[in-house]
């Protein structure tokens, strides 16, 4: 026992590692609940899967349509320009 620490403090940083211990492995099954299936018997994986993400919308199955502009020459000479000049050389 290192003689610059009271038996008090040496109990207090027992304590407070034996909580941080129990609070990681409480953590640790809090985490991996739902991935066990436990109280969730009577529901599919199908129903557990949108579940998880019940708060996100509802994704499209395609993307929208690509859009494009036709540029005229001296467009696309504008656009290189500004790309020139952002770019300050940088390739």
């Amino acid at each position: 026992m290192p003689e610059h620490a009271s038996i008090l403090q040496l109990t207090g940083v027992t304590v407070l590692a034996l909580a941080m211990g129990v609070w990681i492995a409480g953590l640790i099954r809090l985490l991996r609940a739902p991935r066990s299936g436990r109280g969730v018997r009577h529901r599919s994986e199908a129903h557990r899967r949108r579940d998880v993400l019940r708060a996100l919308p509802r994704q499209r199955q395609a993307g929208p349509a690509l859009e494009s502009v036709n540029l005229t020459p001296a467009e696309r000479d504008a656009f290189a320009g500004l790309v020139r000049q952002f770019s300050d050389g940088r390739s």
